[in-house]
């Protein structure tokens, strides 16, 4: 576990980050500061601002590839995403990364909360960084399974960390998550105000206190298959978080957003979400950027099918063009209509998906980095992109969740309908749709069961996944593949090319971890990943 072991330089590195207010540029000494004078308020904006990294990178393709959102342009480059597509090598190098990240930056978390707190002058910075770590360490469990925690994080100190078992990894997070929302509770007068350290809400406790929450109901509904004595716990815990949020008004109310302060004088610098697939700062068009395309599969979905697919799965889009896409993907010209033009996943150039009459694809549009900002040219996308900073977790998720919540625990959540529309417009006005707009676009999903409030309980479900799929392409894929891969929805086909009969439902533990940590990592094969078995997540085994 290599990046685990090295805690220490680790610190080093972030508290370089943060010092003097600036928090992008990776490229001072790292010698710059002591072990001994990190503290927490140092240590904190570096840490958030490198975790998002994470989500803004592998995480970012990882999840629109697996969720059938992404393709790549065939017409004009060979040899796009052949793993991805063809799910011939899901192994210890595939994606190996989204670990390695994850686990480097939440060792930060851990030590600002096991900072010398015994004046409580550090409460609110322990809370925070409580809720930061659950927040990404549920990934870890989600595409992993077991993994290191309880021996983690303890640099020379143990180099080779045991494995706990997922569910108690599980338990002891949503545990941290109730400690961060006492710690804030207590209001302890010595407690430092994080003020401009705090690049999430700005030192606002209130906000991290409902973070936390809207965190805690993510894992417990992650939860909502598992039986006996978890189901027990996972309802004690729901009427809980029920009783406390005043039917969600304690949630969230606003996108989770951090803001370092990026800036175009280096690519460093840059909102990591535009640097990797839009333009870098000299202003060049990177390569992500380049082969890139929407997949067919959204390209139905936006365009209102319009090209008459007949699969059943797609008629609940008929003729009900999304006004989201051309936010999310360019328009182009094609059968004499503007319209997302996608590539199907696997396809090569003039076969099926990828029709040769007009080579001209839609990739990663403006609306995605600058929102609804005005902007003129490449420069002014890059700086509306680096004043509204990266979205860690986005207030339509939050909605959709307690959409879900609603329909499935009816005894302690209410408004259902009202959450799910309101988390369908926030995906809009996050990409820079209007607000009349996507009024309008709710007025009309309304009757398409599937895709509106709408049918049975069953038929709201697919509605909730599908604007959740929709609402997190480019957005934070990868947290809606986990949730198809506990729903099975919506409708996710494979890649032409595929070999295997489903996506993974989980990871191979990476190179890393085999490489120094191998007396513990289970020798996961490859072809376990895509059955159920003692190795899926726990919430996923039934």
């Amino acid at each position: 576990m290599n990046k685990i072991k090295y805690i220490i330089s680790s610190l080093i590195v972030v508290a370089s980050l943060t010092s003097c207010n600036n928090y992008l540029d990776i490229n001072e000494n790292p010698n710059s500061i002591h072990a001994e004078n990190i503290t927490p308020e140092l240590i904190f904006p570096g840490a958030v601002a490198q975790s998002y990294r994470a989500q803004a990178g592998d995480m970012m393709q990882f999840g629109n590839l697996m969720m059938n959102s992404w393709a790549g342009d065939v017409y004009h480059y060979g040899g796009l995403y052949p793993n991805e597509f063809s799910l011939s090598a899901v192994n210890s190098q595939f994606y190996d990364g989204i670990w390695d990240n994850i686990y480097q930056n939440v060792n930060n978390f851990v030590v600002i909360e096991r900072y010398p707190n015994g004046n409580h002058s550090q409460d609110n910075y322990i809370a925070m960084a409580k809720v930061m770590k659950a927040f990404y360490m549920q990934y870890i469990v989600d595409l992993y399974g077991n993994a290191p925690y309880t021996e983690a994080f303890k640099g020379q100190n143990n180099l080779a960390p045991k494995y706990d078992k997922d569910v108690d990894i599980y338990k002891s997070l949503i545990g941290n998550l109730d400690e961060a929302v006492a710690l804030i509770d207590a209001e302890e007068d010595n407690a430092v105000n994080p003020a401009e350290k705090d690049i999430v809400f700005g030192g606002d406790m209130t906000k991290w206190k409902a973070f936390a929450q809207t965190v805690k109901l993510r894992y417990l509904l992650r939860m909502s298959k598992v039986t006996g004595d978890l189901a027990a716990y996972r309802d004690g815990h729901l009427a809980a978080l029920s009783s406390s949020t005043n039917l969600g008004a304690n949630l969230i109310s606003s996108d989770v957003v951090e803001k370092p302060g990026y800036s175009t004088a280096n690519n460093d610098k840059l909102n990591p979400f535009a640097f990797n697939y839009y333009y870098n700062s000299t202003p060049t068009e990177v390569q992500n950027h380049i082969v890139i395309t929407a997949s067919e599969h959204i390209a139905i979905a936006l365009n209102g099918n319009n090209l008459g697919n007949t699969a059943p799965q797609y008629q609940k889009f008929n003729g009900l063009v999304d006004p989201r896409r051309f936010r999310l993907f360019t328009s182009i010209t094609y059968n004499s209509v503007g319209q997302v033009k996608g590539v199907r996943q696997g396809a090569t150039s003039g076969q099926p998906g990828a029709p040769t009459d007009n080579q001209n694809v839609s990739k990663l549009a403006a609306g995605n980095f600058s929102g609804g900002t005005p902007v003129s040219n490449v420069t002014g996308v890059l700086n509306a992109s680096n004043a509204r900073g990266g979205v860690i977790m986005s207030l339509a998720e939050a909605k959709l969740m307690l959409a879900e919540a609603s329909l499935k625990y009816p005894a302690l959540f209410t408004g259902g309908q009202t959450a799910f529309n309101d988390g369908v417009t926030a995906s809009g006005l996050w990409v820079g749709v209007t607000p009349v707009n996507m009024g309008t676009y709710i007025t009309n999903i309304s009757t398409r069961p599937g895709l509106g409030w709408v049918g049975t309980d069953a038929q709201k479900m697919e509605a909730i996944m599908t604007q959740k799929w929709l609402a997190l392409t480019n957005v934070n894929p990868t947290e809606m593949y986990i949730e198809y891969n506990r729903t099975e929805l919506p409708y996710n086909p494979l890649a032409v090319n595929a070999v295997k009969s489903r996506r993974p439902y989980r990871l191979v533990y990476p190179n890393s971890e085999f490489a120094t940590n191998s007396a513990n990592v289970p020798n996961i094969a490859s072809d376990v990943v895509f059955t159920k078995n003692q190795y899926t997540p726990f919430w996923n085994q039934n």
